[in-house]
């Protein structure tokens, strides 16, 4: 069944990124169509979105176990990365950092919030990874690139920089929401307010992989200016090596059945697009990111399909 669902969840996704693709291809929506959905899904559905569903989650739902599984298992594959880099590629610190982020940033919101909704059918699965990479991981990876590119860091950038993520902001008022619902007994959000939060909230999957989809069209990724070991290792790392060090930590934590199959599925999640937006920012490593996140998109089902026949129920 895990497989088969897989499979099914797989082809609802490449069907919408398919239409995605065309759209670009004929040039529906004019030359900033990617850009206006992408933003649109950013800063208004999305956060929307994880409102809606955590505003009636339980927190003992959200804050599992499972998110000591996330963040071990995406240290460990950074520090492999730093490892490999220190005595194979000698690249400089700048693209060093990028190399750590496509190694083991995860995609939990383009592609995360599909797979979780269609493929392990709990889009909440993936409020754990939004958390940690955009409280934890962000800021350390900025301050690193503060320092390798501009000398200095600025502490205020790096302190207020959740402030400035509104799939964090969403999702943090959806758990005082949820908080604030618990201690009442009952859901403290009128439906005049939920219902329309939660339709708009509906829309960021298919904006979100449709973006995507305009995103492939033309793209040429592993060109001469590239560092083609470097990035295939990174992808490799993201999509292949991540997976078993959270099946093992996972396994040895003591999970089992679906919590075991979705710690290692959501592992296996592409590198995430906001590595290039950082890499972008600083003027650093965007060729190492930009084929880094493309090539571990393209071959992360391939190994989610794997997981699904050997761990799928």
């Amino acid at each position: 069944m895990g497989l088969i669902s897989a499979m099914q969840g797989f082809c609802v996704i490449g069907i919408i990124i398919l239409i995605g693709y065309i759209a670009a291809r004929f040039r529906i929506g004019g030359p900033t169509a990617q850009m206006v959905l992408n933003r649109f899904s950013y800063f208004v559905s999305t956060p929307c979105l994880m409102f809606a569903i955590l505003s009636k989650e339980h927190l003992s739902d959200v804050f599992k176990p499972s998110i000591a599984v996330a963040i071990a298992c995406a240290v460990v594959t950074g520090a492999i990365f730093l490892c490999l880099n220190a005595t194979m590629f000698h690249m400089g610190s700048a693209d060093t950092t990028i190399g750590v982020l496509v190694s083991m940033y995860m995609n939990a919101n383009n592609i995360g919030l599909p797979i979780a909704t269609y493929i392990l059918g709990n889009p909440a699965a993936v409020t754990p990874i939004v958390l940690i990479q955009q409280v934890l991981f962000t800021p350390i990876a900025l301050t690193s690139l503060d320092l390798s590119s501009r000398g200095k860091v600025s502490v205020k950038a790096i302190v207020t920089q959740p402030l400035h993520q509104p799939i964090l902001i969403g999702v943090m008022i959806g758990i005082v929401a949820s908080a604030v619902s618990d201690a009442a007994g009952w859901f403290v959000v009128p439906s005049y307010i939920y219902d329309p939060i939660n339709i708009v909230g509906n829309s960021a999957v298919p904006l979100i992989l449709m973006a995507f989809g305009m995103s492939l069209h033309g793209s040429k990724p592993l060109g001469r200016d590239s560092n083609r070991a470097a990035t295939i290792t990174a992808a490799l790392l993201k999509n292949a090596i991540m997976p078993l060090v959270a099946f093992l930590i996972a396994y040895f934590m003591g999970f089992r059945g679906a919590e075991l199959y979705s710690c290692v599925v959501l592992a296996a999640l592409p590198t995430a697009q906001n590595v290039y937006n950082y890499a972008s920012r600083y003027e650093a490593g965007t060729t190492f990111a930009r084929d880094g996140i493309l090539l571990s998109t393209l071959s992360s089902p391939i190994f989610i399909f794997v997981i699904a026949g050997l761990l799928g129920s």
